[in-house]
């Protein structure tokens, strides 16, 4: 009796060590990466986002999964996260595709491309349209697997020394504008420059460039442009979306559990919301601030705009007859813009025009 006792309370021990051991295998390791991001810490957003995505895999996953944040210039410079994701030496980067243009212009199309998606159009084709799945294809040659990061909406058309009436007007102007609105801009007569932001005030202050885009009110406040540029143009028609990316080593996110590739995924997808509305809610106030504060609000001239179109159109028809992975990704995003705007127009639009006429009494 008392043998047959003690082999059933053995029975349960070892039953017992066995379910633990597999609880243990099937619970992940803890995993801590390394984050670089292309923006300053100052910048409360667009690094902000990078933070927020920290904390948010780290409190999901009860701090097994930590990441540790490194702003523009700490680990890479700015200009060089993707290189220091394609190689490994960091796990994790935060930055926009438009800086690497010159490494594939497709990859400008991630972020934006001139007279294209507006940042809830951009949503859908990333996350409806069948977008991530045509990025997916183009990160993964680089051994990248890229996550919508973030959107800072349609952007301003940056600041000016002097003002721009017409298409002469950009003659020689030395412009800090990357990627294809460096390109429509040099084309149209303009000298177009890359500059990290931390140089933006500092070049304009010395006169080293005329002009300079960013992104919006909040954060050029921020950067005090408007103190070496009195003239703020609007709108920035080469970013009528601006979306950031985060960037995962492939081999890193291979690794991965899949439990943490969940929550990476779900916090990227929080950061992408966040962010917009950040930007949404926080730039009317810093517009009506940086006006008050002597910025001189101008529009760009129908000549101007238009002349812009008519080359962007003409640079990417050229780029898809001798870029393949160009002519692949832009042919998906503009057949899916040709439905959006015929969406947009015959619906939102509409409203938002009754809308503005309502406001204006």
């Amino acid at each position: 009796m008392k043998r047959r006792k003690f082999i059933a309370q053995a029975g349960l021990v070892t039953g017992g060590a066995a379910s633990l051991s597999l609880l243990k295998a099937a619970t992940p390791a803890k995993v801590k990466w390394k984050m670089t991001s292309s923006f300053p810490r100052h910048l409360d957003i667009v690094f902000g986002g990078s933070q927020r995505l920290a904390d948010s895999i780290y409190e999901m996953s009860n701090g097994e999964f930590e990441i540790q944040v490194f702003a523009a210039g700490e680990l890479v410079p700015s200009t060089q996260v993707f290189d220091a994701i394609q190689n490994g030496t960091v796990e994790v980067g935060h930055s926009t595709s438009n800086y690497y243009h010159g490494k594939n212009k497709a990859l400008s199309i991630d972020t934006c491309l001139p007279f294209g998606l507006t940042t809830r159009m951009q949503n859908a084709w990333c996350y409806a349209g069948g977008g991530i799945e045509v990025l997916r294809e183009l990160f993964g040659k680089y051994n990248i697997v890229n996550f919508p990061g973030g959107n800072s909406n349609t952007q301003m058309g940056g600041w000016f020394r002097k003002e721009v009436k017409t298409v002469d007007d950009l003659q020689g102007l030395k412009f800090r504008i990357p990627g294809f609105g460096g390109e429509i801009f040099a084309r149209l007569g303009a000298i177009p420059q890359n500059i990290p932001v931390g140089d933006i005030y500092s070049s304009l202050e010395k006169g080293t460039i005329d002009a300079t885009e960013f992104v919006g009110p909040y954060d050029d406040q921020r950067l005090g442009l408007q103190e070496v540029a009195p003239y703020y143009y609007t709108p920035g028609f080469w970013e009528g979306s601006s979306m950031l990316s985060f960037y995962v080593n492939q081999d890193a996110w291979n690794n991965l559990p899949q439990r943490y590739k969940t929550i990476f995924e779900r916090a990227a997808a929080e950061v992408n919301m966040w962010m917009s509305a950040q930007y949404d809610a926080k730039s009317p106030e810093a517009l009506a601030t940086l006006i008050q504060n002597g910025a001189k609000l101008r529009s760009f001239s129908r000549d101007i705009m238009q002349a812009a179109y008519n080359v962007a159109q003409e640079i990417y028809v050229e780029e898809s007859e001798v870029n393949e992975d160009f002519r692949r990704v832009y042919t998906h995003w503009k057949n899916f813009l040709n439905k959006e705007y015929q969406w947009f127009r015959v619906n939102e639009n509409i409203f938002q025009q009754f809308m503005f006429s309502q406001l204006r009494k």
